[in-house]
């Protein structure tokens, strides 16, 4: 149930905060939260991370992230109930880059494009904007990416311990 409600959980917090900016925000705009680091600016990418893919044509990109989202939803569902149950932070791992997934693909499916805002910047170095799907896409694969080190580690000390 944790699972089905930290991938709710994202969605509803992906979409509300999206609601807030284009609802409070004018295409382009920037306020300074933290000087010199941190601005809330409504932007929206119609591409990837980075802009990946941002100028291919409309229909293709679109039947594309499509796919891919609805793809890596089937595989997280089979990973989370393969061994997901029985591991609660491999589940919120999955859960939350499954809630990303669903927040960017709401975006994607009904506007063409993911609003972003959350612009971080340290001097002339810029960090492409992002928002909370794409936060909690980077957590969960960070949670997945530590459990599958300790997961190896553990393994490669048995083997060493049987030989």
């Amino acid at each position: 149930m944790l699972f089905y409600t930290v991938i709710a959980v994202v969605v509803i917090l992906d979409q509300l905060t999206k609601w807030w900016v284009v609802n409070g925000f004018v295409l382009y705009e920037s306020k300074v939260i933290i000087a010199g680091f941190f601005n809330l600016t409504y932007i929206t990418n119609t591409g990837a991370a980075f802009g990946i893919l941002a100028g291919a044509q409309n229909w293709w990109r679109q039947a594309f992230f499509t796919v891919i989202g609805i793809t890596a939803m089937g595989v997280i569902l089979y990973f989370y109930h393969k061994y997901g149950k029985n591991d609660k932070l491999y589940g919120l791992g999955l859960a939350l880059v499954g809630g990303g997934a669903i927040g960017n693909l709401i975006d994607r499916t009904l506007q063409g494009s993911v609003v972003d805002f959350l612009d971080f910047h340290i001097g002339t170095h810029h960090w492409p904007a992002f928002n909370v799907a794409d936060s909690a896409i980077f957590v969960g694969v960070g949670i997945l990416l530590v459990i599958t080190y300790r997961m190896e580690k553990a393994q490669n000390l048995e083997s060493i311990i049987e030989k």
